[in-house]
């Protein structure tokens, strides 16, 4: 346990990480990829260059500080962590780096304001989280490898079949080379990737779009610009070739129940959604489906949405929303999320339950607008690797 002193001390150190956090977790990622290289493949350098990732850890910073007395409270941010973790296989050895890279620089931005005793409560506190992840990270791991079709670390796939879903989106199918059963995963849960891309190691993780089977895994990637491993599967990737796949994880799942299920998601943010339809569907429940697209084009998976709204057409009610369209294209509105739209297309049920999963701003909204339309926050469920002010 951790002293009361340390506690004390790390939670005097809230407001310095509310005025200044993001510049201390940036001087950190700056400090431990230069001088530790071998962690570079486990971050995604696109996210260190837009500020997505030294947000996102200055964010969990504050938040264990402030939680620091109570760890219960941080709900399901661990859970997060470990699954990240798992996802892209972050190992016992790895937490020396990090929080000697941490205390760094906490002392570099801090300067004189760094005293001995900030930097012993906080190298106590760094340790006792640090120790409480591994403990999890490894239960996880356990239970993985001993699963029927489970594995410990990367397991080599072959890439077998490339699916064009939309002018931006595709599938890439795998099956494991040594030919053996695969892991089962839960609808909405994702999978680690690990390739070489000009040489250099590289570290991803993908929702899986398809329901669990004993053959293969789907992933369906968005290209884009600036992705470094996108752009690798997109333009390089072909089938026959191989690459090492971690077994699946996350925490974005169909929660029990037998009320209505709201699936809302825009953009590539559909992925993770289609299993947990096709599971809600398989389950008796009523789905109300809402994908919002900016236009036909970039438009995936329609062929697939038409077979379940064929296969359960008294149960899914299927809205699309295009920002641009042509009068051919049918959508059902126009635009973005807006309040009136849910109001209108969503259940007056006191036990739906809402998924949603999108870019940043659009879950922004969602989560707003859901909450004022009556779906409370322990009713709504979402995957989001960002610092969580950025949904409040």
């Amino acid at each position: 346990m951790l002293s009361a002193t340390t506690r004390d001390i790390v939670t005097q150190t809230v407001p310095v990480l509310e005025a200044g956090g993001e510049a201390l977790t940036r001087h950190f990622y700056n400090y431990m990829l230069s001088h530790y290289p071998e962690v570079r493949p486990l971050f995604n350098q696109a996210n260190q260059a837009s500020g997505t990732q030294p947000r996102a850890l200055a964010s969990a910073i504050l938040n264990y500080a402030k939680h620091i007395n109570r760890l219960e409270a941080l709900g399901p941010l661990v859970g997060q962590i470990v699954s990240k973790h798992v996802s892209l296989q972050i190992l016992p050895e790895h937490y020396p780096i990090v929080g000697t890279c941490l205390l760094q620089a906490i002392r570099d931005v801090l300067g004189e304001a760094a005293t001995d005793d900030i930097i012993n409560a906080w190298a106590e506190a760094y340790q006792f989280l640090a120790d409480l992840l591994i403990g999890a990270e490894e239960k996880v791991y356990a239970d993985n490898a001993s699963a029927d079709g489970g594995w410990r670390g990367a397991r080599a796939f072959r890439l077998v079949r490339k699916q064009v879903e939309s002018d931006e989106i595709t599938s890439f199918y795998f099956e494991p080379v040594d030919g053996n059963p695969i892991l089962a995963h839960q609808p909405g849960q994702y999978i680690g990737l690990q390739v070489w891309v000009d040489g250099s190691e590289q570290r991803r993780n993908y929702s899986l779009s398809a329901a669990s089977n004993s053959h293969y895994y789907r992933i369906s990637v968005k290209r884009e610009a600036e992705g470094a491993v996108s752009r690798y599967l997109h333009d390089q990737l072909s089938p026959g070739q191989t690459i090492n796949l971690f077994p699946p994880t996350g925490e974005l799942v169909l929660q029990p129940g037998t009320g209505p299920v709201a699936l809302l998601s825009a953009g590539v943010g559909i992925t993770p959604t289609l299993p947990i339809l096709q599971q809600a569907l398989s389950a008796g429940r009523e789905v109300v489906f809402i994908h919002y697209a900016r236009h036909r084009g970039v438009e995936a998976f329609r062929d697939e949405l038409d077979q379940l709204q064929s296969k359960y057409p008294a149960q899914l009610q299927r809205y699309r929303v295009l920002e641009q369209h042509e009068e051919e294209d049918q959508a059902d509105d126009t635009g973005r999320i807006y309040m009136e739209q849910l109001q209108r297309w969503l259940p007056d049920h006191e036990g739906l339950q809402a998924y949603f999963i999108g870019p940043a701003p659009f879950m922004k909204v969602a989560r707003q607008l859901l909450k004022e339309t009556g779906v409370s926050e322990d009713r709504q469920f979402y995957e989001f690797f960002g610092p969580a002010q950025a949904l409040n």
